[in-house]
Parts: C-alpha cells; structure tokens; sequence
C-alpha cells in the first residue's frame, strides 16, 4: 500500500521483527530503523518519535521496556503476546502501560497482521500518560545550561506571527531564541532576513556546531533537523522527516526540553496539525514554561489547540501579549 508523509508511524522491538518487518502492515509506515532490541526501545522512542510502539513479549526484557518507553516518554504501547505464553505476560504488560495486548500465532498469517494494522491505526490516535506511580520527576536544570532558552514552533501564518513577537523583544533580550517555522524548501534565508530587518535582534538561519549566543534569533534550515546540544551548541540532522515535516517542532522542542530543562521557555504558534505539541509538553513536564498562541489571534489554530488539549500550555495568550511575558519571565528563568 503506498502511504503518504502524513501515514503514521511504527516501532518494533523485539527480535522476531528482524528480516519480516517491511511490508507486515498496511496503512501504516516504520519509522526509519524502525525495528529494534528490548535494550534500544527508550533510546529508539526518543529519536525516532514514533506514534505507536509495537512490543513482541517473547524475553523477560520485554516488559522492562514497556515500563521504561512509558515512565520516560509515553507513547501507545502494542503488546504481542506469544501463544507459549501464560496469560499473566499479558496481564503485566498491560500494568507497564501497554494500551492492548493481542495473542501471536506462531505462524502468524496476512489475517493477522491485517488486525493488527487496523489496530496500529486507531492507537496512532490514542493520547497516552505515564501509569500510576511512575510519575517523571520535574529534573532541575542541567548544569551545561549556561543561559535561559526560548523555543519557538510554528507554521501556516506564522512568518507574520513571528514579525509581530520579534518585534517585541529587546536588543538586550538574554537569551537565543530558536524557530521551527514550517516553510517551503529554500525559504528559511529569506524568512531570516525578513525578520531581521524588524527585529532588535539578530536573526539568521542556524548552522551545525554553532554555539548559540543570547540575544540571537536562530531559523531552523530547510532540510535538515534543528536540534539543541548541552552548553547551547546546535546540530543539524538530515534525517527522515518526522510525521512529514523536516524540519520538526517535535524535534526542536524536545531537544530544548532534554538539553536546558527548567531553563527552557517554549511557544508554539498557529499552524495547522499537531507537530510541536508533544515537544512543548515535554518542556512543561521538565520543569520549563509553555505559552500557546490563543485561537483569536491565530491564523489557524491547530497547532495550538493541540498543545492546549494535551496539557502542554501553562498560559494560552494572545500574540501581542507573549513577547512581553516572555521578557519577564526570562529574567527570572
């Protein structure tokens, strides 16, 4: 079945995947390298950013996994339950926070995963938190964090969105600000210089290995991944679009999240879709402060309404109002 950017996306743990992933589902795509260990799961679900993880419970180390996906970065979890299997396999995956479980022929045939592809289909859908009593402890600010960080998502309508918010930082704004807009190939040094010319700031389109400075505005490169380092040093990444887009907010925010903690002040603007409201949740979970643009003054409210609804946006403001909220809380950041 030919699938497009937008088709969701799957990862395999488990070794029975091995050499028979490709082709098993329809509707559905791998993410890149998307089969791996039990030991690789949380480290794959991390920088893969899958919308469901499938599960073969068929080692002991399986349910580790469940438990670790779940504690540190929840996504819907597909326990398949091998026939030798006694059922309190299952019934344990289910309380490491695997959303179902489904039984395994040991010859499993086309009907099967058939099923299982329309199940992938609805769980792509499902919003997942950590089970009970395995809360994430808000994690302080990493010690790397020399400086505050803002981290900006936007799309359709947010090149006018960000005029107006540049605008309103100061020249001695203490802090980089880096953007995820969502643009055509080969506009982001254009976009950069557009904003640039009404900013106090200056704005240019971020490089690999650059070291960010407070009071520089970087642009997420068309192409290539945006993500933040410890101690503030950026990488570019050409990897696999993630959910279509490349660069992704998801990316972008997530990376703050992992690299500057409590330090990070994250805003997603309009835009259509969901990318960036994961990443601003993550931001919020660790401690940091989220701002989603409000449905009036948005162009389109998608990507904002999605943050809103998953929990993610400690203030949901209008767009004249961010700027100056996040010079004030900057300062105490």
């Amino acid at each position: 079945m030919d699938v497009g950017a937008s088709a969701y996306r799957v990862l395999l743990v488990g070794e029975v995947f091995r050499g028979a992933s490709r082709g098993l589902f329809d509707g559905v795509v791998l993410a890149p390298s998307g089969v791996c260990a039990f030991s690789e799961a949380l480290e794959s679900v991390q920088r893969l950013h899958p919308d469901v993880v499938v599960v073969d419970l068929s080692s002991p180390d399986s349910l580790k996994a469940i438990a670790r996906v779940m504690g540190e970065r929840p996504v819907p979890v597909l326990a398949l339950h091998p026939g030798l299997l006694s059922d309190a396999e299952a019934f344990q995956a289910l309380a490491s926070g695997a959303v179902d479980v489904v039984q395994r022929p040991v010859e499993p045939g086309v009907d099967f995963w058939q099923t299982v592809s329309r199940k992938l289909l609805l769980l792509a859908e499902v919003r997942v938190t950590r089970p009970a009593g395995q809360a994430k402890p808000v994690r302080p600010a990493p010690e790397e964090a020399p400086f505050p960080l803002v981290a900006i998502a936007s799309s359709l309508g947010g090149p006018k969105a960000l005029s107006v918010l540049l605008k309103m930082l100061p020249q001695d704004f203490p802090a980089p600000v880096c953007i995820c807009q969502h643009i055509s190939d080969g506009f982001t040094e254009g976009l950069a210089q557009w904003l640039g010319s009404s900013s106090a700031l200056r704005v240019v389109e971020a490089t690999h290995g650059e070291e960010m400075t407070p009071g520089c505005v970087y642009i997420a490169r068309s192409g290539a991944h945006l993500l933040v380092r410890p101690r503030g040093v950026l990488a570019l990444e050409p990897s696999p679009p993630v959910r279509g887009f490349r660069p992704s907010c998801d990316v972008l925010l997530m990376s703050a999240a992992e690299s500057f903690s409590t330090r990070v002040l994250g805003v997603i603007l309009t835009g259509m879709g969901r990318d960036g409201a994961r990443g601003l949740k993550e931001i919020r979970e660790r401690g940091g402060r989220t701002i989603a643009q409000d449905k009036a003054t948005c162009a389109v409210y998608g990507m904002p309404k999605e943050a809103v609804r998953l929990g993610a946006a400690e203030e949901v403001l209008p767009l004249d109002q961010i700027g100056p909220t996040l010079t004030k809380w900057v300062r105490t950041c």
